[in-house]
């Protein structure tokens, strides 16, 4: 399957809600594929649409393979269509990192333990309790599906800081007159 370009911030499928997906085709299970291959190769432990421009309530995680010994290193990603946090308990603040937000990592309050609905790639029900990191990666995830990025999580200095570091970067790579040493 073809790895998919991540998007960064400030493209626009980043701060935008992803539409729910109504017909699980053929053309959504390619996507999802897509996704995944693109996760691995980031890598990354999860993935949603948004990331790849996708206006698409889709996510793929796996929490496992990126962790294995070589040994074990076997892919079993996790798709979730219109997946929802359906409860929530306690909070466990970690610090998270982003592929839409290079080089940028906050700690972020997260629920400690979730259940989240959704559906897989044939359309049948799921519904998964969750803790640890994978409630961690779920909820990120969703988090993207809705149009919040983890800058949306970090206090205005520090998204102001991101943002002239990243103009910073643009201008340097983009503007001739930029001298590099």
């Amino acid at each position: 399957m073809p790895v998919r370009s991540i998007v960064v911030v400030p493209h626009g499928a980043l701060d935008s809600k992803a539409a729910e997906v109504t017909n699980i085709d053929e053309q959504i299970r390619k996507r999802a594929l897509d996704m995944a291959d693109t996760m691995y190769k980031a890598p990354g432990v999860g993935l949603a649409a948004n990331q790849v421009g996708e206006l698409l309530r889709l996510i793929v995680i796996d929490v496992v393979y990126p962790y294995a010994e070589p040994q074990d290193k076997k892919k079993n990603p996790l798709f979730i269509i219109n997946p929802a946090i359906c409860s929530s308990d306690g909070e466990v603040c970690k610090e998270e990192g982003c592929l839409s937000v290079p080089e940028f990592e906050i700690d972020v309050k997260r629920a400690a333990c979730i259940q989240v609905e959704g559906v897989d790639l044939d359309g049948k029900p799921l519904r998964i309790e969750a803790d640890g990191l994978l409630a961690r990666v779920l909820q990120h995830e969703i988090d993207h599906l809705n149009g919040t990025t983890l800058l949306d999580h970090a206090s205005a200095l520090k998204r102001n800081l991101y943002r002239r570091r990243l103009k910073k970067t643009t201008r340097r790579f983009t503007d001739p007159s930029w001298s590099s040493f």
